[in-house]
């Protein structure tokens, strides 16, 4: 997509989600419980996208490739192996903030 509002349609309709490694596309699609296959753009300089990729896949989480790789990561891929994503807590951080600036 050049530019689209809100992918939460298109993400809950999907089998699977190929996409970039931005934190909200992870994080928006993983919630939704799709699998996920992140490509990472090596070539990018303090490559954040790359290290959130690759913690994801040491979790267990995503499939990681790059661009060369895609094709191969697709034809070899075995979605069961991928572990779902734990739901988030806010209500933790609120309590650590709450801490923090001493509201407890």
């Amino acid at each position: 997509f050049r530019f689209k509002d809100s992918l939460a349609e298109d993400l809950r309709s999907a089998d699977l989600v190929i996409s970039h490694a931005g934190a909200g596309s992870c994080l928006e699609t993983l919630e939704e419980g799709k699998p996920l296959v992140v490509v990472t753009n090596e070539t990018l300089m303090n490559n954040h996208q790359l290290e959130l990729a690759k913690q994801l896949h040491r979790d267990g989480h995503v499939l990681c490739c790059n661009c060369s790789t895609l094709v191969e990561t697709l034809q070899s891929m075995d979605l069961s192996t991928l572990k779902p994503f734990p739901p988030g807590q806010p209500e933790k951080f609120a309590l650590f903030l709450d801490k923090v600036v001493g509201f407890q």
